[in-house]
């Protein structure tokens, strides 16, 4: 390398790249709005009226729109982690990252600025299915401050989510590979909790899995801030599990790009 390294402007620059490339190739960027929004639709109109009846909310569909939004909602970031798995290994695949390492830039920038962009889309993705939520009937008791504190549970799950999306981009040698990979992070796990039927009404492991997993603290968590109830000691959880995941996923990330360059 014959010049000096500074990582802040390298990780703008390659934020700024990751940023370009979602403009210019909108459909991944668009089906992580997409699907989130047809699930939100589908349990609304097609289930919301019986899914109401069976939380207690006498059938009534706007009951069952305030007690669903917060787990779709966390369905979106997890969505938008299948593009970042998908994007990381496509660099990896195609050579431009063995590229990038000949270059006097900041090694840590490469991944930071695919980190840094996805948490962005993630957040401009939320804003977008809220605001369907909010067209089709949902209405929040929060307070401004509630709000934000809903906004920064959701930043670090996107933080946190992302990260891992980078590990497991890394460690497929394929796109189709790390995008089924991350398939427990977008669509099982948010499943497999109180997103849409309370844990109560779950059989035997299955309740226990759903109820000490992370998607649901945090999912309870959104749930009291947005609807100005109680959150216990869930919104505590909830950023343990975000902090944990977030180092777990740098820490596995860092590990699997060393490797990388060793091979």
């Amino acid at each position: 390398m014959s010049a000096p390294s500074y990582p802040l402007r390298d990780s703008a620059t390659m934020l700024r790249r990751n940023l370009l490339h979602a403009r210019r190739y909108p459909s991944m960027t668009l089906g992580v709005v997409a699907m989130p929004i047809i699930i939100l639709l589908l349990f609304v109109y097609v289930f919301g009226s019986s899914l109401s009846a069976g939380i207690g909310g006498g059938g009534d569909r706007a009951a069952y729109i305030a007690y669903v939004v917060p787990g779709i909602l966390l369905m979106t970031v997890g969505s938008a982690s299948t593009s970042t798995a998908v994007a990381v290994c496509t660099d990896m695949a195609e050579g431009i990252v063995a590229r990038f390492r000949t270059m006097a830039i900041s090694r840590s920038s490469i991944l930071i600025g695919h980190v840094i962009g996805s948490v962005i889309q993630t957040m401009i993705s939320l804003v977008l299915v809220t605001g369907v939520a909010l067209a089709i009937g949902f209405r929040s008791n929060a307070t401004a401050v509630e709000w934000v504190a809903a906004a920064g549970i959701l930043a670090l799950t996107a933080l946190a989510l992302t990260w891992l999306a980078v590990g497991i981009g890394l460690a497929n040698p394929t796109a189709e590979a790390a995008s089924n990979a991350v398939l427990p992070l977008s669509f099982l796990l948010p499943f497999m909790s109180s997103a849409f039927v309370p844990v109560e009404s779950m059989p035997g492991w299955i309740r226990w899995f759903a109820e000490y997993q992370p998607f649901t603290t945090v999912i309870e968590t959104l749930r009291g801030l947005l609807t100005g109830s109680e959150i216990g000691a869930d919104g505590w959880l909830a950023l343990g599990w975000g902090v944990g995941l977030t180092v777990l996923g740098y820490l596995w990330s860092r590990n699997q790009f060393n490797r990388s360059s060793s091979r």
